[in-house]
């Protein structure tokens, strides 16, 4: 690992700790490291099929994020927000497997499983919030 890359890591914990980041950064986080994770992936076929899959689903959470900031109501809301939680949930399955596969070295992915899991208990919670609204609304 280069010492530039070392220093790059070293900020990204740093700013996690320092600073309290809303979901929609965290999300913005999770994707530059998921775009990272997918350039350290082998070029391989399962690499390139493994990368393909865990950037589709760990870059989308954060724009899906974005359009239910512009929901047109609040079911609008609910319904776009469970859509950002299946994201996450299949980013975490991503990353996983590439852990057990040994696809990347292991501290490329240290609290990244971690990460994911966070923002997908928030996102549920948002979204039940998001529900529960919706419900009293109707009544």
């Amino acid at each position: 690992m280069t010492a530039d890359r070392k220093r790059e890591l070293r900020a990204d914990r740093k700013r996690h700790t320092v600073q309290r980041l809303s979901y929609g950064e965290r999300l913005q986080e999770l994707a530059i490291r998921i775009i990272r994770l997918g350039k350290a992936l082998p070029r391989d076929f399962v690499g390139c099929h493994v990368a393909k899959q865990v950037l589709r689903s760990g870059t989308s959470a954060g724009a899906n994020y974005c359009e239910a900031q512009g929901a047109e109501s609040r079911a609008d809301f609910a319904h776009k927000m469970q859509v950002v939680v299946k994201e996450p949930r299949e980013t975490l399955f991503w990353v996983q497997t590439c852990k057990r596969a040994k696809l990347v070295r292991p501290r490329m992915l240290d609290g990244l499983a971690k990460e994911v899991n966070e923002l997908i208990v928030i996102g549920v919670s948002s979204a039940v919030t998001a529900k529960s609204n919706q419900r009293k609304r109707e009544k």
